[in-house]
């Protein structure tokens, strides 16, 4: 699908446009003028080639669901490039031989970022996984391609308009698949879409989103709500038209001559949910609608409430401000409870045009062309929301993590404290000045000692609420506490915590590691001081995967995940080294494989001692016995060191190659307490073919659990894989290797 630069544009003679497409590009035309309609033809007619021969489930050519998506995107009034992107958003990932770098040359920059943004990670299944080994990749694919798309709508918040509408419609066809999968699909809008579309204040996608998951993950109930709601509207269409009447006439007669006002009828799941929660039936639902008053300026919305209260007797404190104090994303208006005409509570909004525009369109209504271009201004209000996007993104390491952080931090009810400047900070229902501070800024986290909430000390522990004022007290040589974990609801707060933790005990492991270099390079009649020099670690460092700096290589020699004799020889150089005896084998003790062992005796007995359980890679030290063979020791071994300076000459070198043997070691994991825990654990270990025997679990001081385990191993490498794979989980704090059974670590 080559074409020369200059003719990009070109359109087959005999191709006649669609009537659904001429429709698209009038809708387009009528809200910006200026439309590149050219261009947005010319993008229907890439996708249609495209996908040409292709048929959707319901068995209608493929294409008619970009081009629905397209009008969805053009119904939010979106700009050009998304309403492009929408009619390519497919290509990339459905279509052979159409990639990024081909949409970006057709199309430009910013169209080729929003299809990238849309696309899902490309996917190499592993059939050998078995069945619950495939559902956890299918589980991983879908965390990491949502996770792609995040980060991209933090760049750019219209990747995700873009998907929204791209779901919306795919909900709106889901009767043609199958059960299984129509459940997974409505499962995933309820849990993860339709909040993102209200996190994003885009509530015209996201009750539609709602009622259609509720259809297919409840469809006795969607039907009998259906039902309940047809038969008694007639009687609320009729109370709804008189009460707008009465207002109508009473604003008038404050001057008010021009307001738009209109009823907002509840949605289904919406009436659904408050039965649910509630615990109420269907009669017991008053306000199933709503009165919204739409005015010109911000001085007639507060003359509007004041009208509105002067005709109906407003309940109690249920009169809330969103104007004066604005929700993160943007969204603005009046709300009040009032006792309707009829003796039943009815709720008004009251907002200016511009404030319904971005309540019924949220981020989208930041891209309408009104003047030509976005406003800078309204873009710089949802610079919080793209910080928290950032952040929280990069938090959660492993993606169950991810998964877990969606309905915790995201998309969790919020409420907005302020602080004492008059900052407003949106956090997850549930919070505590613990979350507060790292929202404001990590090093205010890091330092945090106390908390005012209105005036009043508080604990760390206090959930905040709705208008709190949050003053934060620190001190410079404060850290974190390890029970700020249970404290702390957001994952952004608690990443931190345990970053502080592991950095803590990183620099034990590295002094630990220092030590034993020290101690190798003395055996060998050499002076630390001349080879342990940060320049020179640094440069060693750089040759073992996963270290960048000194301290780096001193921690993994400190943890036992590198040689301590391979970081001296790199230190050391090619200093010539002293002969070494011959090399001979001799057998393990319990009638296994060979080992390798440099010595000069032979058919010696070879067994692992207790107090350190060396494995093939581990640095190890051999030890003649009376009468018993040899003891292998890790060389950091407390024993080890200590034959060295009592029976230097009883100990001989080994080279222990992995011989497919798997050998026992125990490991302690420390991590902060939660469900699902251990079962996230355990599927590391299957992934990683590492044999689980002896395991205990005890509680720790701070809601911590302390797992101590054996696994069943090949060799050091194999080891520290698991390890490391098992450390990427949030929640762990560390991952020790122990020197034997109970052992020091």
């Amino acid at each position: 699908m080559k074409t020369n630069p200059t003719d990009r544009y070109h359109i087959d003679d005999q191709w006649e446009e669609p009537e659904a497409l001429h429709e698209l590009t009038q809708k387009l035309y009528a809200y910006h003028p200026e439309s590149d309609l050219v261009r947005v033809r010319y993008a229907y007619y890439f996708a249609e080639k495209a996908h040409a021969g292709k048929l959707r489930s319901s068995g209608d050519p493929y294409i008619t669901h970009p081009l629905a998506v397209a009008h969805i995107v053009a119904d939010l009034r979106m700009d050009d490039d998304s309403v492009v992107s929408a009619l390519l958003h497919d290509t990339v990932e459905d279509c052979e031989g159409v990639t990024v770098e081909t949409i970006t040359s057709r199309f430009g920059p910013e169209v080729g970022n929003l299809v990238d943004g849309v696309t899902k990670l490309s996917w190499r299944h592993v059939r050998e996984l078995g069945s619950q080994g495939m559902r956890a990749q299918e589980t991983i694919k879908a965390a990491e391609s949502l996770r792609k798309m995040l980060l991209a709508m933090a760049k750019d918040f219209r990747v995700m308009v873009i998907k929204l509408a791209d779901r919306l419609h795919n909900m709106i066809t889901l009767d043609s698949l199958p059960p299984e999968k129509r459940t997974r699909i409505a499962t995933e809008t309820m849990d993860v879409y339709a909040p993102l579309a209200a996190r994003l204040g885009i509530w015209q996608i996201k009750w539609q989103l709602e009622d259609l998951a509720f259809k297919h993950l409840h469809p006795a109930e969607f039907k009998q709500m259906t039902e309940l709601v047809s038969r008694s509207r007639a009687q609320r269409e009729t109370d709804i038209n008189r009460a707008i009447g009465a207002l109508r006439e009473r604003l008038e007669s404050e001057g008010i001559r021009d307001a738009e006002i209109q009823g907002r009828p509840k949605h289904l799941y919406s009436i659904f949910n408050k039965m649910i929660q509630q615990g109420l039936d269907f009669d017991q639902i008053f306000d199933l609608t709503a009165i919204r008053i739409i005015v010109n300026t911000i001085p007639e919305c507060y003359q509007a409430v004041g009208a509105v209260h002067a005709l109906w007797v407003p309940m109690g404190n249920l009169f809330y401000d969103y104007i004066a104090k604005q929700k993160s994303n943007g969204y603005q208006s009046l709300h009040t409870k009032v006792i309707g005409p009829h003796g039943e509570p009815m709720e008004v909004q009251i907002r200016t045009r511009r404030m319904h525009e971005i309540a019924e369109f949220g981020v989208a209504a930041h891209w309408t062309y009104k003047e030509g271009r976005a406003k800078q201004e309204e873009t710089q209000k949802l610079a919080t929301l793209r910080q928290q996007l950032f952040d929280w993104s990069s938090d959660a390491r492993m993606s169950s993590d991810f998964l877990r952080s969606l309905s915790t931090d995201l998309f969790a009810e919020q409420v907005f404290v302020f602080t004492p400047r008059g900052d407003v900070m949106d956090l997850p229902k549930g919070a505590t000045p613990i979350d507060f501070a790292f929202r404001v800024h990590t090093q205010v986290g890091m330092t945090l000692v106390g908390a005012k909430v209105n005036g009043h000390i508080v604990t760390l522990s206090t959930p905040l609420k709705n208008g709190d004022v949050c003053e934060l007290i620190t001190r410079s040589n404060a850290a974190p506490s390890l029970d700020w974990l249970d404290y702390a609801k957001t994952s952004h707060a608690k990443s931190r915590v345990r970053a502080y933790f592991r950095r803590t005990h990183r620099d034990e492991y590295a002094q630990k590691g220092k030590e034993a270099i020290e101690r190798e390079l003395k055996t060998q009649g050499l002076e630390p001081r001349e080879f342990l020099g940060e320049d020179r670690l640094t440069e060693v460092a750089k040759a073992y995967e996963g270290c960048h700096e000194a301290e780096d290589l001193l921690a993994k020699v400190g943890g036992g995940l590198v040689s301590v004799q391979s970081v001296v020889q790199k230190l050391v150089g090619n200093r010539p080294e002293p002969a070494k005896p011959n090399r001979i084998e001799s057998k393990r003790s319990d009638g296994g494989k060979t080992v390798l062992v440099s010595t000069g005796a032979s058919n010696l007995l070879v067994r692992r001692a207790r107090c350190c359980e060396p494995i093939p890679g581990d640095d190890v030290v051999g030890y003649v016995t009376r009468g018993r063979g040899i003891m292998l020791h890790r060389s950091a071994c407390p024993n080890a060191q200590h034959l060295r300076d009592t029976e230097p000459e009883r100990l001989v070198e080994f080279d222990w190659p992995a011989d497919g043997t798997n050998y026992p070691v125990w490991i302690r994991i420390l991590a902060q307490d939660r469900q699902g825990l251990l079962m996230d654990v355990s599927t590391v270990f299957a992934e990683t073919k590492a044999n689980v025997g002896n395991a205990t679990i005890r509680m720790t001081p701070g809601h911590t659990a302390e797992i101590s385990l054996t696994l069943e191993v090949q060799d050091a490498a194999h080891l520290s894989h698991v390890m490391n794979r098992v450390g990427q989980y949030q929640d762990v704090i560390s991952v020790l290797r122990k020197f034997g059974r109970g052992g020091a670590n």
